[in-house]
């Protein structure tokens, strides 16, 4: 049974690797407010990638079929939720938010990226041909279904830990930069993310 568990493990390693817009969101919560941050950031997005490998794993149809059926309604969610937040962020100007408690921001951060991650019902046939890759089937049973998906929660942690962890150790060099102009920057790319979903739809 511990096989299910390090494939969860791998599969949620090679899952969270890409560096979307979740990504581009750990790096700049962590370069603005250090690594808790950017845990409380990567939390969010695992506990959604988790919800869906319960779905893969699982078998349960119902959800996945109404969450495929309309998820083009959802990635326009999603993708408006991405744009609105790379403005804000754009059009920040400076130390905004000194007053907000790091528990209310660790919390603002979490709901936000499992917002962004949740938004992405693709994320199941994602998971559905990672399984298969690794020889996963229905047989697997509940423990096993178990094992993988905390598996799957590891292994992407394990990954925002390691990202995190790496640009905390850049901050350390960067402590001059402008806040404005890093803010201008990961504005962009956040906007950028959310214009490309809009393509990807219309396409």
């Amino acid at each position: 049974m511990g096989s299910y568990l390090i494939r969860g493990i791998l599969i949620g390693i090679l899952f969270g690797m890409p560096v979307g817009a979740v990504g581009t969101m750990t790096v700049q919560k962590t370069l603005r407010h250090g690594l808790k941050a950017g845990l409380a950031t990567g939390l969010g997005s695992s506990i959604a990638d988790c919800l869906y490998a319960c779905v893969g794993v699982f078998g349960l149809t119902v959800i996945s079929d109404f969450l495929l059926e309309y998820q083009t309604i959802i990635n326009i969610f999603g993708g408006a939720l991405v744009m609105v937040m790379g403005i804000r962020l754009f059009v920040r100007k400076g130390e905004t938010d000194v007053l907000q408690s790091q528990a209310s921001r660790g919390v603002q951060m979490f709901l936000l990226s499992f917002a962004v991650g949740i938004t992405n019902p693709t994320a199941i046939l994602t998971f559905l041909f990672a399984f298969s890759y690794f020889g996963i089937t229905k047989e697997s049973g509940w423990a096993g279904g178990i094992q993988l998906v905390a598996g799957v929660f590891v292994g992407t942690y394990v990954w925002w830990g390691l990202l995190s962890a790496a640009v905390s150790v850049i901050k350390k060099k960067m402590e001059n930069r402008s806040f404005s102009c890093m803010n201008k920057v990961f504005g962009t790319i956040l906007i950028l993310f959310g214009i490309a979903v809009y393509i990807k739809i219309i396409l």
